[in-house]
């Protein structure tokens, strides 16, 4: 167990897990109607994904920039997500106050 941990490769499972999530999810709001919106559900996956590649370059030992790097690209993902939430509420208020 230490060796799965060590080498990084229980973020791979959890990555693998989250890809299936995602799939699910999106074949359940295609068939459905419903769920959460295709671009938020990959920006929010996204940004998870990206935390999780930078506890693995942490946990084998990667150069601090490799790290940094993975850390940006969730800060990134992280800021689209909430600017797409934030537009869309919005978007949604001025509907509302037409009606």
């Amino acid at each position: 167990m230490a060796e799965l941990f060590a080498s990084g490769r229980i973020v791979e499972l959890i990555l693998a897990l989250v890809a299936v999530e995602a799939l699910l999810l999106l074949a359940v709001r295609r068939v459905l109607g419903r769920g959460p919106a295709p671009v938020l559900l990959l920006a929010n996956l996204a940004a998870g994904a990206a935390l999780m590649l930078a506890l693995r370059a942490g946990l084998t030992q990667s150069p601090w920039p490799v790290v940094a790097g993975w850390l940006l690209a969730a800060l990134a993902a992280h800021v689209t997500e909430m600017v797409l939430r934030l537009r869309r509420e919005r978007r949604g208020r001025l509907v509302a106050d037409e009606a």
